[in-house]
């Protein structure tokens, strides 16, 4: 299974990734972060994105930059106490992370990528979404942060390292959905800390089965 491939500074990045995530960090506000990327960022929209999946059949996931995400852990929703496997009723759900050398992608029929993509290189940022991309057979779930992290760097500078406005993030997979027609996509930008807005779903299949030239999604 090949990986995306990214410009030197990509790889760089991930380097640094990979050293966050053995020996923690620091926030800008000076605290020392022991365990990296610990959150399960799907949490707080965890009602919303369960109707998206019953509504396209998932029964598969492959969570796309996962970070410390476990979906087989007990405790995912606080009122039932079930795991994100049984609240989301999947049948599998796979990881991806390079920073913990985590490799589980294969197809599945929904990719779901939280505050992963404002992590990558700007320059690597086609390649990743294409490798996200070619793994979805139904629908892509993405959230991306649109806003500077806490997070430092362990050269320093900000762990968001591409900080784009919703539209270019919007522009960003509309031009590459093109080669991907069936695979829906749903995208949620932070613009702050549990603020964020949604743009309504779409795939290019519904551009090219629409009876009008002028397409507003």
């Amino acid at each position: 299974m090949s990986v995306p491939k990214l410009s030197k500074k990509g790889q760089e990045l991930v380097k640094l990734y990979e050293q966050m995530a053995r020996e923690g960090y620091e926030r800008s506000d000076q605290i020392k972060v022991d365990v990296a990327f610990s959150d399960f960022e799907l949490r707080p929209y965890r009602p919303h994105i369960r109707k998206i999946l019953t509504d396209h059949g998932v029964s598969s996931v492959l969570d796309y930059g996962c970070g410390g995400s476990d979906w087989r852990a007990e405790g995912f929703d606080d009122a039932s106490g079930q795991s994100a496997l049984e609240y989301f009723k999947l049948k599998n759900a796979y990881r991806y992370e390079p920073a913990r050398g985590l490799d589980e992608r294969r197809p599945v029929d929904c990719v779901i990528s939280f505050d992963m993509l404002e992590h990558i290189f700007v320059a690597d940022v086609p390649a990743v979404l294409r490798d996200m991309f070619s793994y979805a057979t139904k629908i892509m779930v993405i959230n991306v942060a649109c806003y500077p992290a806490a997070a430092k760097l362990p050269n320093g500078e900000n762990a968001h390292v591409t900080v784009r406005h919703p539209i270019w993030w919007k522009g960003m997979v509309d031009s590459l959905c093109v080669e991907y027609p069936h695979v829906v996509v749903y995208l949620i930008c932070s613009t702050g800390w549990r603020k964020s807005n949604s743009f309504p779903q779409w795939s290019a299949n519904k551009w090219l089965e629409s009876k009008t030239f002028v397409i507003n999604e």
